[in-house]
């Protein structure tokens, strides 16, 4: 069974915002793999099997729950890789965890209590794969409410270790259409005692921007990646695809591989940099 942060290596996770198709996500997968191999970086797979919280009924969701956890299963097998996916309904969380490293919570579920119970129980269950979960920080709550959060998570196990419960930030709500991420909120983050991951493709996103569907800038990706990796972060999340501009959700905010590749040996020395002053 996997365990992530237990050293001071700089942890990826990256992948397609959703599990489109099995030739795809290879592709990503060992794309990601062979660039973070290069460089030491820790990584892991994530990929969406439904994306529940879409601006319209008509947008794709994913091709579900039985097709994704095969392929995440498949990346796991052929790259030896942990992977990581979203659960909206507690009746997903056991098929999940049969299969999964990292179970997450979305942001807007964060406070789901039904949600996080399940999520930390097949957590602390041994008979399940899954050994962590990671609890993206609402775009509604300030950064010092993550407090809150962290003791619900342990209200259903006191004994959760540090690598067991991660928290992460993708900004928060500023106007319409916006979010804005608050560096100084991962101090606040941090103080909880959980691994800290920085999302900084979707902390770019521009929710429900495009009328039917959300805009997003990526080219400002880097900033907040590179931002995050300074003020002392744990890990980054990002979506890459090979298309962006094809894609079939979240397009305007990912990255493509080549992006991907150059960023990540920015991340690396800066995560280098910051680990020599500590």
């Amino acid at each position: 069974m996997f365990k992530m942060f237990q050293s001071k290596k700089l942890t990826i996770i990256a992948g397609p915002c959703s599990l489109e198709s099995e030739e795809m996500c290879m592709k990503v997968a060992e794309f990601a793999l062979n660039a973070t191999s290069d460089l030491g970086i820790e990584y892991i797979f994530k990929g969406s099997f439904d994306k529940a919280n879409r601006t319209s009924a008509d947008s794709f969701r994913g091709n579900g729950l039985e097709k994704g956890i095969s392929i995440l299963a498949k990346i796991k097998e052929e790259f030896d890789i942990p992977v990581l996916t979203d659960v909206h309904e507690t009746f997903q969380v056991e098929s999940v965890a049969s299969i999964v490293d990292v179970i997450q919570i979305p942001a807007y579920l964060c406070r789901q209590t039904n949600l996080i119970e399940a999520a930390v129980n097949v957590v602390s269950n041994k008979k399940y794969n899954s050994s962590a979960l990671n609890i993206k920080k609402g775009q509604f709550l300030a950064p010092w409410d993550c407090e809150m959060l962290v003791k619900k998570a342990k209200s259903f196990n006191p004994n959760l270790k540090r690598n067991e419960l991660w928290l992460t930030e993708r900004g928060s709500t500023f106007g319409y259409n916006n979010l804005v991420v608050d560096m100084k909120g991962i101090h606040y983050l941090k103080e909880t005692g959980c691994p800290v991951i920085i999302d900084a493709t979707h902390a770019v996103q521009e929710p429900g921007g495009k009328g039917t569907s959300s805009g997003g800038k990526r080219f400002l990706v880097p900033l907040i990646a590179r931002a995050g990796v300074a003020t002392g972060v744990d890990g980054v999340f990002m979506e890459i695809h090979p298309d962006p501009d094809s894609a079939l959700s979240d397009g305007p905010n990912m990255l493509n591989l080549k992006q991907f590749n150059s960023l990540i040996n920015e991340l690396n020395k800066i995560h280098e940099l910051v680990d020599s002053f500590e």
